[in-house]
């Protein structure tokens, strides 16, 4: 018997870990955007009708907007004050770039108050690794 539940116990020790790394992203593929595409959008001048919003350290890419780092609750609060007159059908891209998706403390509370607003158009940009190798590096458009 004690062999039984060492060996349950041994079970659920190991099969903890793994869903705490499968975490469930409240966003879907579909509204993930490849830097490639938004960096020509942003050449060709046709991200005008898009909100590109900064939820990390810095607004480095060209056009957006800085909201600061939004595992903090007043970068959150800067982030509904962009968004306040901003009508709810908008496009809102939204990016931080410090590290990927499943270490970012950024992308999800932003993400989460976004949609928790009624924004039915929120899109994040994939950064794979971080803002420098993914968008820096390949020399797409920066703010000045």
């Amino acid at each position: 018997m004690k062999y039984l539940i060492f060996l349950l116990t041994l079970l659920c020790a190991t099969k903890a870990p793994l869903r705490a790394q499968n975490t469930v992203n409240p966003w879907n593929e579909k509204q993930l955007v490849a830097p490639d595409i938004l960096a020509k959008r942003i050449t060709n001048d046709q991200a005008g009708n898009a909100l590109i919003v900064a939820v990390g350290p810095d607004a480095v890419i060209k056009g957006s907007v800085n909201a600061g780092p939004a595992h903090e609750a007043e970068h959150l609060k800067q982030l509904k004050s962009i968004l306040k007159n901003t009508p709810k059908n908008k496009e809102i891209i939204i990016y931080c770039g410090c590290c990927p998706f499943d270490r970012c403390p950024n992308i999800r509370p932003a993400f989460t108050t976004i949609t928790a607003m009624g924004f039915k158009n929120v899109r994040l940009l994939n950064l794979a690794k971080n803002i420098k190798t993914d968008w820096l590096d390949k020399n797409y458009p920066t703010n000045d």
